[in-house]
């Protein structure tokens, strides 16, 4: 007679964990947190003002507000490994005075090289570049203090470029410097849309890529991240470098919304910077926060930053005043 077996009785299925459902609750509610108070200021902004939601003063708040969203950028990814660089502010000023001086005649207070344009804008980027990193080797690899170092390079990258401008504006470089803000693509600033293409793509990386979850990691446990066969030294000195190559790009776009490169170019942006990171929910002793987070903070100190009282929109779109007179925004 033929034995018969039965199978083992399925194992009951694992209640979910409260714990971590309720984490995942306040992950997407931090997230989310500065939704309500962007649709109330638009509500407000639209009682007080009638042309606060019309096209052009949104496409205006919107191009102002594309350099800080590459430094805030910038800044995000390297508070979410736990560290951080307050050089960017200096780096958006020095890298594209870089360019500016490697493309303009000496008697436009320039070094006299007068590459093309091509060749100045690819050293703004690498000067960004090289900003940062010098500030991963200091940092990552002779393990000094992060806010020691790039608070340091702030002050000394400010002393070069006022040293290098002979605290003089630059202006009067070619139309490329300019063309992120002035050049338009369905009536919206070139400099927006890549602000919102670098962000997308960020937050893409951090969520399905294995070096967005190796941020995650090293900025949770860089102990438990090594152990886990995760090169720490190597991407945080990556994201170091990254950030000094979007705080170059958020300089050119300045360069190209005001129309010319002061000696004073990003100072105290900084603060701005920092305050939309945190409110958007990146935490400042690393390992949590999203790009959409960070996305919201300036949207919301943007929009009060430049509509404020004591500021006028600027209109997008137009070409920079390149007088020496007028290159600021009142």
């Amino acid at each position: 007679m033929a034995e018969t077996k039965t199978a083992p009785p399925l194992a009951p299925a694992r209640a979910a964990d409260p714990r971590a459902a309720k984490a995942v609750l306040l992950r997407r509610a931090r997230e989310l947190a500065l939704v309500p108070a962007l649709l109330l200021l638009l509500v407000l902004g639209a009682v007080v003002n009638d042309s606060f939601l019309t096209e052009r003063n949104i496409v205006s708040i919107l191009g102002a507000s594309a350099a800080l969203a590459m430094v805030v950028l910038a800044e995000s990814l390297v508070l979410i490994t736990g560290k951080f660089d307050l050089s960017l502010e200096s780096v958006v000023g020095i890298a594209p005075a870089v360019g500016a001086l490697l493309v303009l005649p000496a008697a436009q207070s320039g070094w006299g090289t007068e590459l093309p344009a091509v060749l100045a804008l690819s050293a703004v980027l690498v000067a960004g570049a090289a900003v940062g990193a010098f500030n991963g080797i200091l940092v990552v690899k002779f393990k000094l203090n992060a806010f020691i170092v790039t608070l340091a390079m702030l002050i000394v990258l400010r002393g070069l470029l006022v040293g290098a401008t002979k605290g003089k504006t630059l202006f009067g470089m070619p139309d490329s410097f300019y063309s992120l803000a002035t050049t338009t693509f369905i009536g919206v600033p070139l400099s927006v849309w890549l602000a919102a293409l670098a962000f997308a793509v960020a937050g893409l990386v951090l969520k399905y890529h294995r070096v967005g979850r190796a941020l995650y990691a090293i900025g949770g446990n860089a102990d438990a991240a090594r152990a886990a066969g995760i090169r720490v030294e190597r991407v945080m000195l990556g994201v170091f470098v990254v950030a000094g190559v979007l705080a170059a790009v958020g300089g050119i776009m300045q360069t190209g919304y005001v129309g010319a490169i002061s000696a004073n170019q990003g100072q105290n942006m900084i603060f701005t910077v920092f305050a939309a990171a945190v409110i958007g929910g990146i935490a400042l002793d690393g390992g949590k926060g999203t790009m959409f987070g960070a996305l919201t903070g300036v949207l919301l100190l943007g929009w009060c930053r430049t509509c404020s009282p004591s500021r006028r929109c600027r209109r997008s779109g137009s070409r920079p005043s390149t007088a020496g007179s007028s290159w600021s925004r009142s």
